[in-house]
């Protein structure tokens, strides 16, 4: 597969929309009737899921570069943890965990490269050590520097939505109309990322399952992917192992990789162009079965 040039096919499944295009840096992806992997490198102590498994960069590297064998085309680096109470992290500690990864990663791999982070400092170097994207939970806004190092920046952004911040988000989540609620939050993002001086070519939206959501929220969100992918914009989703698969299955978080690959598969059906999970190899598989019964492999 190559990932830069994903490929393009009928698929009675997905939802009429044409292509969406995503320029990071001198690469542009295609996403059309296809869901992409993403894979997730927390290099934290304290992560809900891996949290401590990859503290150390040589294993946190080990393991990104398995996740790009197989078949990641993302791979999202992470030294904060972003779990419902997580303590925050300062900025020196959140480069001293990223940047060796980072910079040993990028001469030994061709997959992109994002860091999960909401600090324009820790993006400016991660960015600076061969990082393509910025992937930021707060939609930019927790850091008022966040758009203008983007923006002097050829990166990729991908602008999630929350409702809070992590140690607050999940105190009794409430909304009217969680989709319409979580949509113009998104508009606004890319209204003001344009203004920022950020084309809406280079953004990926992510409506921030489990941030600031009930697990009723999570489903009606991912019910209705047309609506969002209605705003023009590639979409990311974040489901991986999260606590709405114990509502649905009652697994606690150790058991939740097969809950994890069959909302993979439910989601390429209705449209997500990008997800983020920490089991690729399952999740790949279980989405290249899906295709080929339905008449075309992934290349």
């Amino acid at each position: 597969m190559n990932p830069m040039h994903p490929p393009q096919r009928e698929d009675q499944h997905a939802p009429e929309f044409g292509p969406r295009l995503w320029k990071v840096g001198d690469r542009t992806l295609k996403f059309q009737g296809e869901a992409f992997l993403m894979g997730i490198v927390n290099v934290t102590p304290d992560s809900f899921s891996d949290g401590g498994d990859y503290l150390d960069p040589q294993r946190a590297v080990e393991h990104a570069l398995q996740l790009a064998e197989e078949g990641a085309i993302c791979l999202d680096i992470g030294g904060e943890s972003t779990r419902p109470g997580a303590d925050p992290v300062d900025i020196d500690e959140e480069l001293k965990r990223v940047l060796p990864v980072i910079e040993s990663l990028r001469p030994q791999t061709e997959s992109l490269i994002s860091i999960d982070t909401t600090k324009s400092q820790v993006a400016r170097a991660a960015l600076d050590a061969g990082a393509d994207i910025v992937n930021d939970i707060s939609g930019l806004t927790f850091d008022e520097e966040m758009p203008a190092v983007c923006a002097a920046s050829d990166c990729g952004v991908i602008a999630m939505h929350i409702k809070g911040t992590p140690q607050s988000m999940q105190d009794n989540p409430t909304y009217d109309n969680v989709v319409a609620e979580v949509m113009t939050f998104l508009e606004g993002r890319l209204d003001a990322l344009e203004a920022a001086g950020i084309e809406d070519r280079r953004v990926m939206l992510d409506p921030g399952i489990g941030f600031g959501k009930t697990a009723a929220h999570n489903l009606e969100l991912m019910q209705n992917l047309t609506a969002l992918r209605s705003l023009g914009r590639p979409l990311l989703i974040g489901h991986s192992r999260k606590r709405f698969l114990k509502k649905i299955l009652g697994r606690d978080v150790e058991e939740r990789t097969a809950g994890t690959v069959g909302v993979s598969v439910a989601l390429r059906m209705m449209g997500a162009d990008l997800l983020r999970v920490h089991d690729v190899r399952a999740v790949n598989d279980a989405l290249t079965a899906y295709g080929t019964l339905l008449g075309w492999e992934r290349e």
